[in-house]
């Protein structure tokens, strides 16, 4: 793998080196193998998912209008950084232009604050349908959920240009090995010729807000759902109340418990081996999770996609051929 220096007439890098997952040649090619049927079942499950509330007209509410909207974006979300990674780690030099690595960068933590606010919204959404069930369809309305949608898509895209136009200032003249699969904040700031504080406290107060504040709007809502799940009066009604959240709530806890672990403190280069684990672990396993979680646990979801499987199954019935 090439190593040295890449830098332009000015000194400055033009290009970045992705170590990536530093192992034998063996293990890459088994890793390659398993984070690529990771990422084919992955967009599988979601385009399955955005496939089955476009075609049932049961599913034709808000709540599942946001969920294929989640489900979309977890399939952007993957593209991001997953078929470089797949790339690079077949590749011998590992490199990504510096440009590359910023709009990696920018798209990428996009998405990511999108998921956040998208979570925050279909939390809101959950809110209504149990706490104020009876004013939920004049409160919910699909315009209404299209312009929560749009904030989403657009707010989680406007939150991360100052990081990416300072990033973009950071001088970086070498070394220009990132110790990482993707451009990530922490070790590429390591790699600043300078120092640069107002960049590492800027992109952090940006993420932490991000990250706690809605994180803790969605404890808030659950809050009020808990306690009116728990005044209602039959086993029954609960169990079905608790049902509609579970689903939402553990996807939560996937992607919130290990998003915190990382970019509180973005700034730290330290254990790389550790980061590569916990960002692999949000970025690959919760979108690749996440069809199974909404889909196992949700009845109208798994006789949308039973329906679906049904109409492919005799549109390629067995022993089909061309």
């Amino acid at each position: 793998m090439r190593i040295s220096s890449i830098t332009n007439i000015s000194g400055t890098v033009s290009e970045f080196i992705l170590l990536g997952f530093t192992c034998q040649k063996e293990t890459q090619i088994i890793l390659f193998m398993l984070f690529s049927l990771i990422y084919i079942l992955t967009m599988i499950g979601n385009t399955s998912i955005i496939y089955a509330v476009w075609s049932s007209q049961q599913l034709y509410t808000p709540m599942y209008t946001l969920l294929a909207n989640f489900s979309f974006l977890e399939i952007c979300y993957v593209n991001s950084d997953v078929p470089k990674m797949l790339a690079n780690i077949l590749s011998e030099t590992k490199t990504m232009s510096f440009t590359g690595c910023l709009l990696q960068f920018y798209f990428f933590f996009s998405m990511c604050t999108s998921e956040g606010l998208f979570l925050s919204v279909m939390a809101f959404d959950r809110y209504l349908a149990i706490c104020q069930p009876l004013h939920y369809s004049t409160i919910m309305t699909h315009s209404l959920c299209a312009n929560l949608a749009f904030f989403c898509w657009v707010g989680g895209f406007l939150c991360l240009l100052i990081p990416v136009i300072l990033i973009s200032q950071v001088p970086f003249c070498g070394p220009n090995i990132i110790d990482h699969f993707l451009c990530d904040l922490g070790p590429l700031l390591a790699l600043s010729c300078a120092p640069v504080p107002r960049t590492t406290l800027v992109c952090g107060t940006i993420s932490s807000l991000t990250i706690f504040v809605t994180f803790l709007y969605i404890l808030g809502s659950y809050s009020y759902v808990l306690r009116a799940v728990l005044h209602v009066p039959s086993r029954s009604g609960r169990n079905k109340a608790f049902s509609t959240c579970a689903s939402h709530f553990t996807v939560v806890s996937l992607f919130y418990g290990s998003v915190m672990v990382m970019y509180v403190n973005p700034g730290s280069g330290n254990q790389s081996g550790i980061q590569k684990f916990v960002t692999l672990f949000y970025s690959m396993a919760t979108p690749f999770f996440n069809p199974l979680i909404y889909s196992l646990r949700n009845k109208d979801m798994k006789k949308a996609l039973k329906k679906l499987l049904g109409r492919l199954s005799q549109r390629f019935p067995k022993g089909y051929k061309e």
